[in-house]
């Protein structure tokens, strides 16, 4: 790594240049306008689809890409500097939490030219000035006591370790109460991830996404990460075990559970995809077509 007394004399297209990887013309992933290729993550989405519905166009596409592999989807507010929705595909795990990878940050949403790979940020934390302005940093967290960084990706829902280390992007992080995260909502991913361990004999795919609630966490004076005020979950899996007990077996093809984000009140229902679908429409900027998974998880037969 280049010393920081060093790097300051340069300008920030050199910087960047520092900090990525040799951008190669012709890489689709990082930033992208759509996921409609294997290579900008479309096999994270159920038949390739993404949530539609979403009303800003401030949001920004980003295809996590990984030591040159695609791993999931994450629809991104650049503002806010918080994941609005991160989609990818559950594997079976074995629930561990690995805590050695190192957080990173998306090189594309600084600049373009930049590497098309998720980047672990540079020690020097005068160089996290270079793209602060389009995400969060590990500054922005780092006197905050009563958030956690949560993932929307979680560690614990995939089991190769590459696909484990792309969870510990901060493009795939909210600011989590700390009694949520590790009450509740830890539970809740706990048990979705026993039941399609279970239960789900196919691909499964899930997305985890947020609503805002109008605060954020401050940095010198300035609107640095917003804080959601629910985090939302629904997974898709159409080929499940038919012979599960009826108490899972109606939780299939498709479900969802949402949770509020607060030291008490906190606990997490589980309610049908439409019903979520319901409850996200009145507190999120979509239209009447939002929509999580294409045809709502069932199958053309």
């Amino acid at each position: 790594m280049t010393p920081a007394s060093a790097t300051r004399a340069l300008p920030l297209a050199a910087v960047v240049a520092v900090l990525t990887c040799v951008w190669l013309p012709g890489v689709q992933a990082g930033v992208v306008g759509d996921f409609n290729h294997v290579e900008r993550c479309k096999d994270s989405l159920y038949m390739g689809t993404p949530p539609r519905g979403y009303l800003s166009t401030s949001f920004t596409k980003i295809c996590q890409r990984y030591e040159d592999k695609p791993r999931f989807v994450t629809l991104y507010d650049s503002q806010r500097h918080i994941p609005m929705y991160s989609a990818y595909t559950f594997k079976k795990s074995d629930g561990e939490k690995k805590v050695d990878f190192p957080w990173m940050f998306e090189p594309q949403l600084a600049s373009d030219k930049s590497s098309s790979n998720m980047e672990p940020f540079p020690q020097s934390t005068s160089m996290h000035m270079n793209f602060e302005d389009t995400q969060a940093v590990l500054e922005d967290y780092a006197d905050v006591v009563l958030y956690e960084r949560g993932q929307l990706n979680p560690d614990e829902h995939q089991a190769d370790p590459l696909d484990k280390a792309s969870t510990y992007s901060l493009t795939n992080v909210v600011p989590q109460i700390r009694e949520f995260n590790i009450g509740p909502w830890a539970e809740h991913r706990d048990l979705i991830r026993k039941r399609l361990n279970n239960y789900c004999r196919g691909k499964a795919y899930v997305v985890t996404g947020v609503t805002t609630s109008g605060h954020t966490i401050r940095r010198n004076n300035l609107d640095r990460v917003a804080v959601p005020e629910y985090l939302w979950s629904a997974y898709c899996c159409t080929e499940f075990d038919q012979n599960a007990p009826y108490f899972v077996r109606y939780k299939f093809p498709v479900f969802a559970a949402y949770g509020l984000n607060d030291r008490v009140n906190n606990h997490m229902v589980e309610i049908p995809l439409k019903n979520m679908e319901k409850f996200l429409k009145g507190r999120m900027d979509v239209d009447k077509n939002f929509q999580i998974f294409y045809s709502d998880c069932v199958p053309d037969i």
